[in-house]
């Protein structure tokens, strides 16, 4: 079944309507595009003394065709997912990570029976929204390029990145990923409805650890969870906005601010530390789930660093203390 197909199925199988990808919109804006290129070849190849081939605008230098429907429309449907499928992972991360009254009272809220088949269904679902969601932005992008024969669909999966909506590279599928596995291994009996994605794992390739999700159509995906700063397993992991993962303290050192302060504190010109873009840290997400997760798979590991942790936190709390006193004091 071609993709176009199962996507619209998908789309349409939704109890509630959610925002997508308007794939067959999109063709038909790139094949009023390829027929008015193609008018233009045989325009350049029999010109006539009615038709100047130089005062009509040329793919891919110049196509107000797509460049004033194409990349517009797609941007807004993207942000509309992105945001729909963020809000939806928070309330259900929420629900799963509340305790005490706290999470009786969310229970109680959201009208949700108490059942964790109930919330790791509801988090396939999600994870399956956000999946085929980013696949359909970047085969109707690839296609773009072929028309074209260009490289601007690549630019602006590039430029998807930098406003945070490719859902691929969103903390919260991260999340969610972690949040399936946790919940199948404390209920391994639970039976759960497949999905568009396969089975999720955490394994320990050569020491370095590993979040994988197997996707339709053989495809892979595949979050390296080796922080670049100290090269070791994230220990209190963060993502920046930017999508990528580092150990709380060590991301903190990076965008040199203190634990105390926290990330908020750092400047908003700071870059990440793996691919240097800008104003990352503002928006950053502690992983929860994934902490979870990662505590349970190495225990020896996490208690190590723990310790090491809390010995570092203690003297920069010390050190912001006494700062505080001095500058109270005026000394």
């Amino acid at each position: 079944m071609k993709f176009c197909k199962r996507y619209e199925e998908y789309m349409q199988g939704k109890e509630k309507e959610l925002p997508g990808v308007g794939l067959k919109k999109l063709k038909k804006i790139l094949k009023r595009c390829r027929r008015e290129f193609h008018a233009q070849d045989q325009m350049e190849e029999n010109p006539t003394e009615n038709c100047d081939p130089v005062t009509k605008p040329k793919c891919p230098d110049q196509c107000p065709v797509c460049d004033g429907t194409f990349f517009p429309a797609l941007l807004e449907e993207m942000s509309a997912v992105s945001s729909c499928f963020k809000e939806r992972a928070q309330k259900l991360l929420e629900l799963h990570l509340a305790s005490g009254f706290r999470k009786y009272f969310m229970w109680f809220k959201n009208k949700t029976q108490r059942n964790h088949g109930i919330l790791v269904q509801e988090g396939r679902e999600l994870v399956t929204y956000a999946i085929i969601n980013s696949v359909a932005m970047r085969k109707i992008l690839k296609k773009y390029d072929k028309i074209h024969y260009s490289k601007q669909g690549q630019a602006f999966r590039e430029k998807a990145q930098s406003l945070h909506i490719e859902t691929l590279k969103s903390p919260w599928l991260c999340e969610l990923l972690a949040f399936y596995i946790n919940v199948r291994q404390k209920e391994p009996n639970m039976k759960v409805i497949p999905g568009v994605f396969g089975d999720c794992s955490l394994t320990f390739d050569d020491g370095k650890p590993v979040l994988s999700c197997g996707l339709f159509d053989s495809v892979k995906l595949e979050i390296d969870l080796t922080c670049s700063i100290c090269l070791e397993t994230v220990f209190d992991p963060v993502s920046l906005t930017c999508g990528h993962i580092f150990c709380y303290m060590c991301c903190c050192s990076s965008a040199s601010v203190t634990i105390i302060d926290g990330l908020k504190a750092a400047d908003h010109k700071a870059k990440c530390p793996l691919c240097r873009r800008g104003g990352v840290y503002e928006g950053a997400v502690h992983l929860e789930e994934l902490n979870m997760l990662l505590s349970r798979s190495c225990p020896d590991y996490w208690e190590k660093r723990l310790q090491s942790e809390r010995v570092e936190r203690v003297r920069q709390a010390k050190e912001h203390w006494e700062s505080m006193s001095r500058t109270f004091i005026g000394c």
